[in-house]
């Protein structure tokens, strides 16, 4: 995988700011409570950014051990403070999102673009999950996020003031999401997964200890 690329086009002014990962099946958990609790600590970012945020950071992490045929993972993380700006990348070049889906009988002759838009709808799935990962995200995205993108192959899908729009980009083998958000906004983090969990009480009794949760409630 070639990280230059990715900082390049996704990072290009955060130099040594942006923290990397790399995640498998044995790590995934471990990486996944770094992250979160390291914007944790930042009191100044919204808890309910968080909740949903800890909720579909995961999702996105564990989809690609599980739909991209690969064994690891790249996640890429930058937090502005100042403005209030928390990005996050998730990449792979495993086998990508049509082919992925393809491997679902209603989806085998899917065209690139489509699968692209289609991926972030509920319940679509190349049959190995729910399908709700990519759909939260979006919900995610249209409540808090500043820019969202899903890419793999010869195609970008971007979601830009509720508009989904999908253009040709650079070839990447495998598959991208990249999600920016406003940390200072607060949201229904239960809006974010349609009710179906309660991300809030996972992320206080992950994340939070006994003071910061008297102090919440």
């Amino acid at each position: 995988m070639n990280l230059a690329i990715l900082i390049k086009q996704y990072f290009p002014s955060y130099g040594d700011e942006i923290t990397i990962d790399v995640f498998d099946e044995k790590n995934i958990y471990d990486v996944y409570q770094r992250v979160v609790g390291v914007l944790t600590q930042h009191i100044e970012i919204e808890t309910t950014v968080l909740q949903a945020m800890s909720y579909c950071f995961y999702e996105i992490l564990d989809n690609v051990l599980t739909h991209s045929n690969k064994e690891l993972g790249t996640v890429i993380t930058h937090y502005d403070p100042l403005n209030h700006i928390l990005s996050f990348l998730v990449a792979d070049d495993g086998i990508g999102v049509k082919a992925s889906l393809s491997e679902n009988v209603k989806f085998a002759d899917i065209s690139e673009p489509d699968a692209l838009k289609i991926c972030i709808k509920d319940t679509i799935t190349d049959g190995k999950g729910m399908g709700f990962g990519l759909y939260s995200t979006s919900l995610l995205a249209r409540d808090a996020g500043l820019r969202f993108e899903v890419r793999s192959g010869n195609h970008t899908m971007k979601v830009q003031d509720g508009e989904e729009v999908s253009e040709e980009s650079d070839f990447w083998q495998g598959t991208i999401v990249y999600l920016q958000l406003a940390t200072n906004k607060e949201i229904n983090p239960a809006e974010v997964v349609a009710n179906r969990t309660n991300v809030a009480a996972q992320y206080n009794e992950t994340f939070l200890t006994d003071n910061d949760l008297e102090e919440l409630w």
